[in-house]
């Protein structure tokens, strides 16, 4: 008789399977995949690895990894993205937030204690990771929302209506149209260069939007224009943080010297100890 198909033997067998794929993480993915398909946890999967599965939830798992040995991103299967303390609906119509991009919050709420119902701006919001975050992490700001695709701000619209978290939603190119003056502008814009993309790991660059990733032919192309009218709007001593690529920081730098409108011009490293995030400050009155 064939062998009777538990979630322990399907975690094993689909672990080792997405391994010979040359996934990254694939005994993690095995772990998320499977929980969603029947519904659990992953410490359930665990407890109850001697489980069988009846039919129905063979095929259910069984799609969950077709579609990741496509190289699917997870979170697009699933449908959910941890961060931060949210939990957050993604699809392809947005970037699926990153551990790294943590970094910025973590510094934002630093430099937000001594303000009072602060004004943020969010520049690029995508999933409205950063802007749902700030909203609950300091419920006395008022948060503004804004990007250039109605699709992105239709999935950030849905996490917003579902946390229930005053964020003010906005379509717009950057800052235009955008009056201030505001305590913080953050930003998560495109900035892989153009011709990097198509080297990116085949999860990013076959399922996710170009839009959200591409920075121009060296990565800087709204990032420019965007510390250009953010110093126009930001209020004096307000602050500007920008996630940047790796090996961005000496270019950020020197753009925000450039500028004149800005002082104590920082770049931050990420856990890995990549530099990862660009920090300045509105020059005072």
């Amino acid at each position: 008789m064939e062998e009777t198909w538990t979630i322990g033997r399907v975690l094993t067998w689909t672990t080792s399977h997405f391994a010979e794929k040359g996934m990254e993480s694939p005994r993690l993915d095995a772990e998320l995949l499977i929980a969603d398909a029947l519904a659990l946890t992953r410490l359930q999967l665990y407890t109850q690895h001697d489980q069988p599965l009846i039919a129905p939830e063979l095929a259910a798992v069984r799609e969950r990894v077709r579609r990741r040995s496509r190289r699917e991103p997870v979170a697009y299967i699933t449908g959910t993205r941890g961060f931060w303390s949210l939990d957050l609906q993604v699809d392809r119509r947005v970037l699926i937030p990153r551990p790294e991009t943590e970094l910025l919050i973590e510094k934002a709420l630093d430099f937000l204690k001594p303000f009072r119902q602060p004004r943020i701006v969010d520049v690029g919001t995508g999933s409205g990771c950063i802007a749902l975050t700030l909203a609950k992490e300091r419920p006395d700001a008022r948060v503004l929302a804004i990007d250039t695709s109605p699709d992105a701000l239709a999935v950030a619209a849905a996490n917003r209506d579902r946390l229930e978290l005053p964020v003010t939603l906005q379509r717009g190119d950057l800052l235009q149209g955008v009056e201030g003056p505001f305590d913080l502008i953050v930003s998560n814009p495109p900035y892989i260069a153009s011709g990097e993309i198509a080297g990116l790991m085949p999860d990013v660059a076959r399922h996710e939007p170009r839009l959200a990733l591409d920075g121009g032919p060296d990565g800087l192309v709204l990032i420019r224009p965007l510390i250009d009218q953010a110093g126009a709007r930001l209020a004096p001593g307000g602050g500007l943080m920008i996630e940047i690529g790796h090996d961005q920081g000496p270019r950020l730098l020197e753009i925000l010297k450039k500028d004149g409108r800005f002082e104590a011009e920082a770049v931050h490293a990420d856990a890995a100890g990549l530099p990862r995030l660009a920090t300045a400050r509105r020059v005072r009155a």
